[in-house]
């Protein structure tokens, strides 16, 4: 008996209609110029809810060449094709798709590109000069732009990454396929693009294609989910492999250093010295001492949002956690020490990751909104009684100077970004009284694709989580007046390092000081510097040197925010350190395991 050389799967997914057919004229196909015995034909049915299984089963029951392999879940289209060619016999993994859209003619050379050895990747392509692909131009317009970006972004030679004609060595499958991530329609480009940088030979030759069907081009799947699945693999491929801790950490502290520089061509880093050591210490303690109640109400209110979720801790170890995610911040770039605090919480109290990540959005939600509030509030009261002139000719033009010009900037992006997440929290809260599926439907106007499906899903979580907080009343309430406190003592902190360095607690300055924070904390959102260091100094000057009197130049703000922001930093590592000591901890340890977290195998049968 010849054994098996050959395996093709035909990826289907509720194609009742189509499949015989497409069994029989590939069996014909594979026949015309291979031995017998040395095929197979697989359907890979996936999840369907029509007549397919039936249909295959019957076909494999007839036909000792066809075989049918089920999954019971939807698993994609990639991780159908993965699924099936595990579980094929054959060295030359073939696969197209089941509308025999291209010509069936261009199989033979396929097939023998790899079962030759002379390729270990082969596939189709209906961009070269020499095909005849008809390409109508709702579908031609789409693939050329997506091709296009392929190329320029993950450096590819190819023409057409996506063609549904491939064909793989084994052993290049069984060592591409665990690098490959995604598992819906990206899965065959990414297969290629990786093929190309491992050095595998791949083939790309012209076919001649008709569409058949309607057009499936989506605007959910095929911009914001292949275009994001793009951006992942390049950054994968081009510059996770250069950022390492240590890269991270000094590119992140040469960002300040440059930024420090910078200020030495207008600013005399002497005379900043001069004003800080001038600062009354008592009163620095002071603001620390402030800024350390905010801690605990930190862990209450974080206790609060867990409850809501089902999960019931104390908040002193929540403060705990809070203050480790938080030095972790201030240690890794790009707020990697978010991800800690699902580590800490799921290693110490088995709350798992998904919560953990969820929880801290919920949080996240909250500070946003709140900030916005208070700077909004103050805005509002000081615009109705009239009792700061110069702040609001400052907002409205004015002011004169760069200086100024670039504080309205900073209000008016932070008002932007205010108003933004009003408006989200607002559809959300409203969403929350409500039965309908404010997610879903949206997301069904723009598409019926299955990774529509996909997204709406990973939305409608993070939605959920929020909702409900936002249902209930009570954790609302608590939640809400919690952030505001935290918030509130974040400005309060500021106030006492202006009156450390001796400057009189007037409603103006106090005006002035919640736009500083505000529109500071907001910059830090920017993962760009570890802490936001630089950042928050930058943003706090240029809003407190043009919106208070003259007697506060650029220098003293800046002085200021450097100390207000070394003293919050100082608490959070001393509270940070002090967390890890006492939970047993290690923060790399905590930043890697949060990194790696959420890689779950499908559950599939056969």
């Amino acid at each position: 008996m010849t054994a098996v050389e050959v395996s093709v799967v035909l990826p289907a997914y509720n194609e009742a209609d189509t499949i015989e057919e497409t069994v029989s004229v590939t069996l014909e196909t594979l026949a015309s110029f291979l031995p017998e015995g040395s095929f197979e034909v697989i359907v890979a049915e996936d999840g369907c809810a029509d007549r397919t299984p039936e249909i295959a089963t019957r076909l494999a029951n007839e036909d000792d060449r066809v075989r049918h392999i089920h999954s019971e879940t939807r698993l994609g289209r990639g991780g159908a094709l993965e699924y099936a060619f595990e579980r094929a016999e054959g060295e030359t993994l073939v696969y197209f798709d089941t509308d025999l859209a291209t010509d069936m003619r261009h199989l033979e050379e396929l097939v023998e590109s790899v079962r030759s050895d002379e390729y270990d990747v082969a596939t189709g392509s209906r961009w070269m000069a020499e095909n005849r692909a008809d390409r109508p131009v709702k579908r031609g317009v789409p693939s050329y732009g997506y091709n296009t970006l392929v190329r320029g972004v993950l450096r590819s030679d190819l023409k057409d990454h996506q063609c549904g004609f491939k064909a793989f060595d084994r052993q290049a499958f069984e060592a591409l396929a665990p690098t490959v991530q995604d598992e819906h329609w990206f899965w065959d480009t990414e297969m290629l693009v990786k093929a190309q940088r491992r050095g595998f030979r791949v083939k790309e030759f012209p076919v001649d294609w008709t569409p058949k069907g309607d057009s499936k081009v989506d605007i959910v799947r095929d911009v914001f989910g292949m275009g994001s699945q793009i951006l992942r693999t390049g950054w994968e491929l081009s510059v996770s492999p250069r950022i390492t801790p240590r890269v991270s950490l000094g590119a992140g502290t040469m960002l300040v250093v440059v930024a420090l520089l910078l200020m030495t061509q207008y600013l005399n880093p002497q005379t900043v010295l001069d004003e800080m050591a001038g600062a009354d210490p008592a009163l620095i303690a002071v603001s620390a001492a402030i800024y350390a109640v905010s801690w605990p109400l930190r862990g209450a209110r974080y206790r609060d949002i867990l409850d809501t979720m089902g999960y019931h801790e104390r908040w002193d170890f929540l403060t705990g956690a809070v203050f480790i995610s938080q030095t972790g911040n201030l240690v890794f770039p790009a707020r990697l020490g978010d991800g800690v605090r699902a580590y800490v919480v799921k290693a110490r109290r088995a709350i798992p990751y998904p919560t953990g990540f969820a929880s801290l959005a919920v949080e996240r939600v909250f500070d946003l909104l709140t900030i916005t509030a208070l700077a909004g509030t103050v805005m509002l009261g000081l615009a109705a009684t009239g009792s700061a002139g110069e702040l609001l000719a400052a907002l409205t033009g004015g002011a004169s100077g760069d200086t100024a010009r670039s504080g309205q900037t900073a209000v008016i992006v932070a008002a932007a970004v205010g108003v933004a997440a009003i408006g989200a929290v607002g559809v959300i809260v409203a969403s929350a009284r409500t039965d309908r599926n404010f997610v879903r439907s949206a997301v069904g106007r723009l598409s019926d694709d299955s990774y529509a499906d996909y997204v709406a899903g990973v939305v409608e979580t993070f939605v959920a989580d929020i909702q409900t907080v936002t249902a209930d009343g009570s954790a609302f309430a608590r939640v809400g007046l919690s952030s505001l406190l935290i918030w509130t003592l974040d400005v309060v902190t500021a106030l006492a390092v202006f009156a450390a360095f001796g400057y009189q607690l007037d409603p103006s300055l106090v005006a002035v000081s919640f736009f500083a924070v505000s529109v500071g904390n907001l910059a830090k959102v920017l993962p760009l510097t570890p802490g936001g260091v630089g950042l928050y100094e930058g943003a706090f000057t240029i809003i407190v040197a043009p919106l208070t009197p003259a007697a506060i130049g650029v220098t003293v703000a800046l002085s200021v925010a450097i100390v207000d922001h070394a003293v919050k930093n100082a608490v959070t590592i001393l509270g940070g350190v002090s967390s890890m000591a006492w939970l047993n901890v290690s923060l790399t340890t905590a930043v890697e395991e949060s990194r790696s977290a959420g890689d779950i195998e499908p559950e599939t049968t056969d």
